[in-house]
């Protein structure tokens, strides 16, 4: 394939080889996400830092003291704003210009904010420099799960994208550690406490950058732009050719270029304003779609992960632990946490997205409950053993969130969109994440100190309202295809019961749409060829467009009619 640079791991690499290549690309982007989430707690209690910031001083005991918490909180929670309209940015440029493009140009923006934070001095450059950092994180989280899912086969989509967020935590523990160990050099006054890790993630970023250019574009993206040459030799490459998996690449392929073909009557539509509401999406409800992964990334903040890091210092105190030996056992947390995520690798394929949202919400609650309730009998009566029941509910939460929520946010919003707005989608999930973190950011401060550990109630019964909210309307995504979500989303009923029950009739009545890439599931054995060479006799078609948007000689029906596409074969 001239089409693909010599120096493309494409051509070196294939099947397995080549998917954990291109997860390794997409690790090193989760890594960087998670080490800058978590280098800002480590920063915050630099005194150089803080003083230069102009929002605290040290006290007597050593220990920061805060006489600015909205400046401070302001500096932190302004890289989220960035984020949001990063993401933005970042789904137009990935559906218009490719996915590794648009990797390369969020990479160029954080490698522009990370190196503006590590030597700033004062809180005015901070808070641009956080902006501008937030701003290429956001367009990098709006493109590497798209990418991660379009490449991975849709039997391991969820394992591979749990072996991303292992690497997100990986980040954050990274971050806790090397600031911990900071913090000792020349007694913690010096500004090198707090500008070396910042400045650590350029090593991530440079690697981003320059080695994106060696990684193939995924071919959804390059079948939607007309490059179908260079589309198959990539999935050839990915799925094989040979043996078993003889077949495998042209069938996916079909089922993709019948995908775009479908939704060629809408891509005009999709803008973000018309996606937020629907407006012009037909059959496609991407209006719904935009509101679901939104309020799932909001929820994924307010079920407590946010809460429980603020405030599990102010209950290992509680607890007996020695302010010597909080940040430790902090640090403890962090790497239990990161282990927790691989127990997503092993079950999100085998159980589904939604049991594993149900389980996470039923353990988290609990443990929040509990951890609220054990909290406050220490801190009334001074009981260590029901400190130390706090902290490990602390623990227990954390873990339980790392194998369950965590990752389902993030993969859910790569997965349920068209193809020909996939980025922009999943863009409004980091905006919903954004929304949530900023949202949270500045609110848990004056929650923890106007209500303290009852807090952790709120966060406990938002985890009982998340059950009834994912049983009713999200669909299971587990085992399908991506080119089989626009059926799963076609009914005009948002109840996941009317979704499935859909689903089901339009796969009967539209046998050839997608079944053709699931030949080792739902085709079983055959001449897949020449089932994707069938003509359309017996066969009807589902339209995505709206009435007004179908052809005068469509018009007489609703979704099923007889159409055939350019292979001949009935779409």
């Amino acid at each position: 394939m001239d089409k693909i640079p010599r120096y493309n791991v494409v051509h070196k690499l294939r099947k397995r080889n080549l998917l954990i290549a291109i997860n390794c690309l997409a690790g090193l982007s989760i890594f960087f996400f998670g080490y800058d989430q978590g280098m800002m707690s480590g920063v915050n209690n630099a005194k150089d830092y803080y003083t230069i910031m102009g929002f605290g001083h040290q006290g007597p005991d050593g220990a920061p003291v805060i006489t600015d918490s909205l400046l401070q909180g302001g500096i932190v929670s302004v890289y989220y704003l960035g984020t949001l309209v990063g993401a933005l940015v970042g789904g137009i440029v990935g559906d218009k210009y490719g996915r590794i493009k648009a990797i390369a140009f969020g990479s160029v923006w954080a490698i522009l904010g990370a190196s503006l934070q590590a030597s700033a001095q004062n809180h005015v450059w901070m808070i641009c420099a956080r902006l501008i950092n937030g701003w290429g994180t956001g367009i990098l989280n709006a493109i590497v799960p798209v990418y991660a899912t379009e490449t991975a086969d849709h039997t391991s989509r969820g394992q591979f994208v749990a072996i991303e967020f292992t690497l997100n935590i990986f980040g954050v523990v990274v971050a806790y550690w090397l600031e911990y160990g900071c913090s000792f050099y020349k007694g913690g006054e010096s500004s090198f406490v707090w500008r070396f890790p910042v400045a650590f993630q350029l090593f991530l970023l440079l690697g981003l950058l320059i080695g994106c250019w060696a990684f193939p574009e995924s071919p959804r993206y390059l079948t939607k732009v007309g490059r179908g040459d260079e589309a198959r030799y990539i999935l050839g490459r990915l799925r094989g050719e040979d043996g078993d998996d003889a077949g495998k690449a042209d069938a996916e392929y079909e089922d993709i270029r019948n995908i775009v073909e479908l939704e060629k009557e809408t891509a005009s539509e999709q803008h973000y304003y018309k996606m937020l509401f629907g407006i012009g999406s037909g059959k496609l409800h991407t209006g719904r779609r935009v509101q679901l992964v939104i309020w799932l990334q909001i929820m994924q903040e307010w079920i407590g992960i946010a809460g429980v890091t603020i405030y599990s210092p102010t209950i290992f105190r509680i607890a007996g632990i020695a302010n010597k030996d909080v940040q430790w056992i902090a640090g403890l947390n962090t790497i239990t946490y990161m282990l927790s995520t691989l127990i997503c690798v092993f079950t999100l394929d085998r159980i589904g997205r939604r049991w594993t949202l149900y389980w996470g919400s039923v353990g988290q609650g609990i443990t929040l409950f509990l951890a609220g309730g054990l909290s406050k009998l220490a801190k009334d009566s001074g009981n260590t053993t029901a400190g130390n029941g706090a902290v490990a509910m602390v623990f227990l939460f954390t873990m339980i969130f790392g194998a369950t929520w965590l990752t389902v946010p993030w993969l859910y919003p790569a997965e349920i969109f068209p193809l020909n707005i996939r980025t922009k989608g999943n863009a409004w999930g980091v905006v919903g994440w954004s929304i949530g973190n900023g949202w949270l950011t500045l609110l848990c401060p004056v929650m923890f100190s106007a209500i303290s550990e009852y807090t952790l109630f709120i966060f406990a019964a938002c985890n009982i309202i998340t059950i009834p909210m994912v049983w009713a309307l999200y669909p299971e995504t587990n085992q399908r295809t991506l080119e089989e979500m626009n059926l799963l989303f076609a009914s005009d009923s948002p109840w996941v019961w009317d979704a499935e029950s859909n689903y089901r009739r339009l796969v009967e009545e539209n046998p050839g749409l997608v079944k053709a890439a699931r030949r080792g599931s739902s085709v079983v054995g055959g001449d897949v060829e020449g089932q994707l060479r069938q003509t359309a006799a017996g066969e009807r078609k589902w339209s995505l467009a709206t009435d007004g948007q179908r052809r005068a000689s469509q018009a007489n029906t609703e979704m099923a009619e007889h159409v055939s596409d350019k292979s001949g074969k009935e779409v």
